[in-house]
């Protein structure tokens, strides 16, 4: 076998910028290792990206919580954080999923379900530059503990008193931090993991938020296993629906302005949520996994 048996084929893609590095793997026998996927995701040794994507059949997947989709998505979008981590889902990263199937003639229609860690999800192109996904049902993390205002959590930023948080769970957790006035924005440090407390078990996405008019707020996030990410689709739902908390349910349809574009969020009958925006697959190549 020659040097190009070793070659794996690799999409790049984003949504709002969060970027991904899609490898397909059409009959189910190349699963990735975290090493590997580190690797991809990997901007200075590897392709780059904030998170890796395996595009395999939900049939062949070695995991009991998605075969157990095979009957309603042909697809599992098998995600890793740029850590190598395993990771439920990514409300951007699906955009960017169904946009490859699509191209690549593996899924056809307006309309299509995809298989996560999170349970299955229902895509639709609703134009070239729009693809919408019901992120599914979403709840309070811990609403036994959210004290009168709604928070039941503490976020520590360096150079910051303890921000109040809101722990909101779309098959990933999110802590919503209400930013105060104070607090700029623009200026926070986020190279530092803040911490959390009480700190979730398996972690947590970040999302601090600056509310700009009726049904329309600013963020900026903090990936689990990623860092700072230009946009986090699940992130935007959550500070939506945070927000709506706080402020009395004063609308279901949101948008959400993130570092690398603009979101819509709207709120669905069944506690459920949707997320829309652009998804791009700007290269493609080949690499090797070692």
């Amino acid at each position: 076998m020659g040097p190009m048996a070793d070659q794996t084929p690799f999409t790049k893609g984003h949504g709002t910028e969060n970027d991904f590095v899609l490898v397909p793997d059409l009959e189910g026998s190349r699963p990735l290792t975290s090493a590997q996927a580190a690797r991809l995701a990997d901007r200075h040794a590897g392709i780059g990206g904030d998170g890796v994507i395996r595009v395999v059949p939900t049939a062949l997947a070695d995991e009991a919580l998605v075969l157990q989709q095979a009957g309603a998505a042909r697809w599992f979008m098998d995600y890793r954080n740029a850590d190598g981590s395993v990771a439920e889902m990514c409300g951007n990263g699906t955009r960017v999923f169904a946009a490859y199937l699509r191209r690549e003639g593996l899924e056809t229609a307006d309309e299509f379900a995809i298989a996560t860690r999170a349970g299955t999800k229902v895509v639709r192109f609703d134009g070239p530059d729009l693809i919408a996904v019901n992120l599914g049902p979403w709840r309070l993390a811990q609403p036994h503990i959210a004290d009168a205002e709604g928070f039941d959590a503490l976020v520590h930023v360096e150079g910051h008193d303890p921000l109040s948080a809101l722990s909101v769970d779309l098959g990933n957790p999110h802590t919503v931090v209400a930013l105060p006035e104070s607090v700029d924005l623009d200026n926070l440090d986020l190279h530092h993991p803040p911490v959390v407390n009480p700190g979730p078990e398996h972690g947590t996405n970040i999302e601090f938020v600056r509310p700009m008019g009726p049904g329309h707020v600013r963020m900026r996030v903090r990936e689990r296993g990623v860092g700072e990410t230009r946009s986090c689709g699940t992130g935007a739902a959550a500070a939506a629906i945070a927000t709506r908390f706080w402020a009395g349910d004063i609308g279901d349809s949101w948008t959400v302005d993130v570092l690398g574009g603009r979101l819509r969020v709207r709120m669905l009958p069944g506690q459920e949520v949707e997320l829309a925006g652009p998804a791009a697959l700007v290269a493609d190549g080949t690499t090797t996994l070692a």
